[in-house]
């Protein structure tokens, strides 16, 4: 049996040869997705690790404990501390570590990084370990600064230009006197690196004297855990705590693995898909290739094969199948991730150097998924040919499906899909997250019924084409009965395009109705023409307002500052603003009392006043962060949504109990609404800040929703290997089915068809199913992107379905082109037929 198994491989290669492509591009997809996340998280932590090279022991400041009536502040590191901890036994040296953010401008003026990526720190003394000079020397005083070498490469800095800068305050022009290489993660990432001298950093991020971190460096006959049980003795417990270079890299490494998780996670999600779809050409390839051996299979049954060794056959060219597609898809695999290596230092995106990252574990993936995927998808079919009656085979009397087997089908996917329906209804009745699992598991019932029953689906949506069809004549009739003779095996290669375009057309739903909804919650909720904020999220300083407030053209500010604060024992934030100007910043309607903040008087939240049992002139008592305490009155609740939130007070009232005052934004209101030039008056009246965002309602639409436009955008990534799957499986079933019907085809040209009339037959066949499959995908799409709107609904106030139509059209439209490319080699296969040779076939 193991020979004729082997044999049969041989003699049904060209056959299989779709088979073999679905299973590689499938594994192509694992491998390379785990060869290229494996090389980058590789490449991060060996860089990561040489960051702490220079780090034996780290000394951290500790938080203040909370007091009960005040919210507990992080303790400084301080000079004297620095010098004890350089003198203890074992300690070669000790630096003194100070950073913050700080915002560079390229020479357009444009933030140079992502914000939160931009980061300063302190050059310790003329030669800093940690920052080993390319060109120039270290920075001294506060117009000088040095930057790393990626930075100075993108922006096109030297050393003595003159760069635009800026920490939390005004904006500064130092010169560049130095350039530096880093193993910074941040920088590796895309950010940028700013380095002054150690008063200077001092000044801007924190105060003269104190430290972030003390890094101490071991001699060299001292251990970090000796060198830790050292500096021990010297710190103060309550204020300071140490922890060993290596806990920091090892933690390093473990945030790296996390954060490449996600994107590992995605990627081997849309190479799950490209495999089940797949799974659908291998069971349908199989299917076609055993019912064509029926006869030949019936006779090593007669002649004593037994059931199982009959599966045992098919299974066992399965294996040889999914060996030779895992070996070819491993080998495409580590192509596919040295080139989306290479493809990121393309794109801009610069990640540290390091080899290419095959691990044992990916080539055992590649392997088991290439073999296992191939051999599951076949089991069903040899299992089902070695039930045949042998004298039943022999005559073809199983050929067509029994009545009962249809019912079955039909029950089982019926059942399936009711159940899928009522799941995904009940759960868009459900909260916001805790339908979240009803749902996806409902959209599974629902799927797996849809494509059980996609046989029966077939015929009333083939022959709703019917009337177009007519209008190609003989060639037209005969394409639809061609795609309804085997509706298995129709349904089969539909399924493949068909779970393609549901979750395509499922998250275009999403993404244009949450678009939609963000535009209509910023347009409703703020009437303020602008909102200035940091570019990395942190607060900004109150001369900000200041300085907004003065500008010509404005007429009304109000900064956004929160603070902290104990409520009922429980740590809440509290939101000031000026009270007298915020109702001509803001629109939200009170559903209890009044929209009034003044004094002792505050709004709140729907969602936070449930939760402390609140409503319109309940009093409750406060303990602001400095630990003195006061009556507040809910004058008014409101409903809130994702841009404002919360307990809202005075500044006035709030401002005073800071220990800091900061504010998160600021809203201004322009007297001719928002232009062009008035945002390039706000910008100027802050010094043309690179750290400093003036957005109107559009750009703050736009960033909320940048996060799904990626989402949206990597599936259709996904769309495109859906399709080229499916594409696969069209020219894989009409292969076959050209193949089966080689005799029909002879007896039509025999007739009088004409070679171009086999062409259109083959064609219109091949477009019928893919649009089939293109309808069902389409309409699955749109139910589920409605009932995950239900869902997002529960939470987003502003929730609205947008169906979009244009995009439908073209997805359609995509469908029918698949049909038409998928058509072209057995179109041309058939019309080329030998008539005589074809006639006589069996």
């Amino acid at each position: 049996m193991f020979r004729t198994a082997l044999r049969n491989v041989f003699a049904h290669k060209a056959r299989l040869l779709m088979t073999v492509l679905a299973v590689l591009l499938g594994v192509a997809f694992v491998s390379g997705t785990l060869v290229f996340t494996n090389t980058i998280s590789d490449a991060y932590q060996k860089s990561s690790a040489k960051g702490f090279d220079q780090v034996d022991v780290a000394i951290r400041p500790e938080r203040a404990a909370d007091s009960g009536d005040s919210i507990g502040k992080k303790h400084e590191l301080t000079r004297s501390l620095l010098d004890k901890a350089a003198r203890v036994p074992g300690a070669a040296s000790a630096i003194g570590v100070v950073g913050g953010f700080t915002a560079v401008a390229d020479k357009d003026g444009k933030l140079i990084g992502g914000g939160f990526q931009s980061q300063g720190g302190n050059y310790w003394g003329d030669e800093d370990p940690r920052y080993p000079l390319t060109a120039g020397r270290a920075p001294h005083g506060t117009g000088e600064i040095a930057i790393d070498a990626e930075t100075a490469k993108r922006a096109g800095y030297e050393v003595g230009d003159t760069v635009r800068l800026s920490v939390d305050g005004p904006v500064l022009e130092p010169v560049v006197t130095g350039i530096f290489t880093t193993d910074d993660g941040n920088v590796a990432a895309g950010g940028s690196l700013t380095l002054f001298d150690t008063a200077t950093a001092q000044r801007l991020f924190h105060s003269a004297g104190a430290y972030d971190e003390i890094d101490v460096k071991a001699a060299p006959d001292t251990s970090q855990s000796e060198l830790r049980a050292a500096l021990d003795a010297v710190v103060p417990k309550d204020t300071a705590s140490t922890v060993t270079g290596k806990k920091l890299a090892d933690d390093q490494a473990e945030q790296i693995a996390a954060a490449m998780s996600g994107m590992k996670t995605g990627l081997l999600v849309f190479a799950g898909i490209a495999l089940f779809v797949g799974t659908f050409i291998i069971a349908n390839t199989f299917t076609m290739l055993v019912a064509q051996r029926t006869k030949e299979l019936a006779l090593l049954r007669a002649v004593g094969a037994s059931r199982r060794q009959v599966t045992r056959s098919v299974l066992i060219e399965a294996f040889v199948v999914g060996a030779v597609a895992a070996v070819g898809g491993l080998a495409a695999g580590i192509g596919i991730g040295a080139a989306m290596r290479s493809l990121m230092g393309t794109l801009g995106a610069t990640v540290p150097d390091g080899p290419l990252v095959v691990s044992p574990g990916t080539v055992a993936t590649a392997l088991l998924v290439g073999v296992l995927i191939t051999m599951l998808a076949a089991w069903l079919p040899g299992r089902r040919a070695a039930k045949i009656p042998p004298v039943a085979a022999m005559s073809s009397v199983h050929a067509k499906a029994t009545t009962k087997s249809l019912v079955l089908r039909n029950t089982i996917g019926a059942l399936f899909a009711a159940a899928g329906v009522a799941v995904v209804l009940y759960a868009t009745t459900m909260d916001g997250s805790d339908g979240q699992a009803p749902m996806g598991l409902g959209a599974v019932l629902l799927i797996i019924g849809v494509f059980v029953l996609t046989p029966l689906l077939s015929r009333p949506l083939i022959a709703a084409a019917a009337p177009v069809l007519r209008v190609f004549g003989i060639s037209g009739n005969l394409a639809r009965q061609n795609s309804v003779r085997n509706p298995r095996r129709t349904a089969a290669t539909a399924s493949a395009l068909m779970i393609g375009l549901t979750l395509i057309t499922g998250m275009t739903v999403m993404a244009g109705s949450l678009q939609k909804s963000i535009d209509k919650m910023a347009g409703s909720a703020i009437r303020a023409d602008y909102v200035v904020s940091m570019a990395n999220g942190n607060s900004l300083s109150p001369d900000v307002e200041k300085k907004l407030a003065a500008t010509e053209g404005v007429t009304d500010t109000s900064p956004l500052r929160n603070a902290p604060a104990r409520i009922d024992r429980e740590t809440e934030f509290l939101t000031g603003v000026k009270g007298a100007a915020i109702g001509e910043l803001i629109d939200l309607d009170a559903t209890d009392g009044s929209f009034e903040v003044g004094g002792t008087g505050v709004v709140v939240d729907s969602d936070t006043a449930k939760s402390h049992g609140w409503k319109a002139g309940s009093d409750f008592k406060v303990s602001y962060e400095d630990g003195a305490e006061e009556t507040l009155t809910v004058a008014g609740v409101y409903e809130a949504n994702e841009m404002i939130r919360g307990i809202i007070l005075d500044n006035a009232t709030l401002s005073p109990h800071e220990r800091e005052a900061s504010d998160m934004q600021v809203m201004v209101k322009t007297a001719g609404g928002a232009s062009a030039a008035a945002k390039d008056g706000l910008e100027k009246a802050l010094g043309d800040n690179p750290a400093i965002k003036v957005q109107d309602k559009q750009d703050i639409s736009d960033d909320i929703a940048q996060m799904f436009t990626l989402i949206l955008n990597m599936l259709y990534g996904l769309l495109g290997m859906a399709v080229v799957v499916a594409v696969l499986g069209v020219i894989n079933t009409l292969a076959m089915s050209v193949f089966e019907r080689s005799q029909e085809i002879g007896m039509l040209r025999a007739i009088g068809l004409d070679r171009r009339g086999i062409k259109r037959m083959v064609r219109l066949e091949s477009l019928v199913i893919s649009l089939f499959g293109g309808v069902l995908g389409v309409g699955l799409g749109v139910f589920f992107g409605w009932a995950a709107g239900e869902l997002l609904g529960s939470r987003m106030a502003t929730y609205e379905l947008v169906l979009p139509w244009g995009r439908m059209a073209v997805f359609l439209l995509l469908a029918a082109a698949v049909g038409v490319l998928a058509a072209l080699w057995p179109a041309r296969r058939a019309a080329r037929l030998n008539m005589l040779t074809a006639i006589k076939a069996e």
